[in-house]
């Protein structure tokens, strides 16, 4: 059954396609579209992934091979370990004459790392016209929008990804674009919503950001990164795990919903609680405090079951009047600081005298 969706989404995605042509997305992300599917629909045939190289696999993960997904790659060693099961899982992937809600229960079970964000990116690639990609972006992007389809509790990720490409074709037919395109539209929104767009010719970067802010933003999304793939090893770590959903082992990075993207969503090992991490950027006190309130409303909402606790936690570089202050009038909710320390050390190497007579 077709979902409605309302006119006034179909205008502005119909805008934002119209509006890609005079933004460098449609050289760096649309127009590639004919050079990447030729060079990889033979890769992911049913004939060659039951011979497929780590090699190729690998190359197909790299945002400048696939000018479309970015971050693919860093699931590239864990699929990888096994190329003998890795090439049994892409076998059953795409192999059409299963449904594909069968094919991606089974192949995402078989490889860790295999998440929706790579097995439908394959998917877009194998069939264009007829699978669109689940990813963050494009999640987010329909919760912004209000056009999320709804699943039933402990429905398959599968079953979800469905009635995910069902509404993504029916976008499809009423702005009468490809898939691809479609999911090109996805970047440009996330571009307008950052602000990272400001008007026609201008590149992805915001004019007028000082050379120390860039350097600040740049370590930000070190550090934001760097929590993701050490979780395990922070303090954090011993009452909370990172959130994972079905077919999504990282669920719980950049969790998408209808008011933003969660920088960190975790839920406690034992107890009924979760734990909403934002991460202090460029916003101002107040927005970061009201950020981070919007999420937790929202998990509360859409996520937490009746006497679920959800907390915060704001993590920044430093912390202003504004922002202590704002606190205190919040429960539940913490602050962390955090620390970079550099160091240049010279080599401790002892260079033994040399003898003339080589001994």
């Amino acid at each position: 059954m077709d979902q409605y969706i309302p006119a006034e989404v179909i205008g502005k995605l119909r805008e934002a396609a119209a509006n890609i042509k005079k933004t460098p997305i449609f050289k760096e992300v649309l127009e590639p579209r004919d050079a990447v599917l030729a060079r990889f629909q033979p890769v992911f045939s049913p004939e060659h992934v039951t011979r497929i190289t780590e090699e190729e696999f690998y190359s197909f993960l790299l945002i400048e091979n696939n000018r479309h997904w970015t971050g693919l790659h860093r699931q590239g060693p864990r699929m990888c370990s096994n190329m003998k099961q890795l090439r049994k899982a892409l076998a059953i992937l795409v192999d059409e004459r299963q449904s594909v809600a069968g094919r991606l229960d089974k192949s995402i079970k078989m490889i860790s790392g295999m998440g929706k964000n790579v097995a439908t990116a394959i998917l877009m690639v194998t069939q264009p016209d007829r699978y669109g990609v689940w990813n963050n972006r494009s999640e987010a992007n329909m919760k912004r929008l209000g056009i999320w389809p709804q699943f039933d509790r402990g429905e398959s990720f599968g079953s979800r990804y469905v009635k995910v490409n069902q509404t993504l074709l029916q976008l499809r037919d009423r702005l009468d674009v490809d898939l691809w395109t479609l999911d090109t539209i996805w970047w440009y929104l996330d571009q307008v919503e950052a602000g990272e767009l400001q008007g026609e010719g201008t590149g992805l970067t915001p004019d007028g950001i000082s050379a120390e802010n860039e350097q600040r933003f740049g370590l930000e999304r070190h550090l934001h990164e760097f929590l993701r793939d050490n979780w395990n090893k922070i303090e954090l770590s011993r009452e909370w795990a990172l959130y994972k959903e079905p077919g999504d082992d990282e669920a719980g990075y950049e969790y998408p919903c209808d008011v933003g993207r969660i920088d960190l969503l975790a839920k406690h090992r034992k107890k009924p609680r979760w734990l909403v991490v934002e991460l202090k950027r460029n916003q101002t006190s107040d927005q970061t405090v009201g950020q981070l309130l919007r999420y937790i409303g929202w998990v509360k909402q859409h996520l937490a079951e009746d006497g679920d606790e959800v907390h915060g936690l704001i993590i920044c570089r430093e912390a202003d009047n504004a922002l202590h202050y704002a606190l205190t009038t919040v429960q539940n909710v913490e602050l962390r600081l955090y620390e970079v320390e550099f160091h240049l050390k010279r080599p401790e190497v002892v260079l033994k005298p040399h003898r003339k007579d080589g001994k």
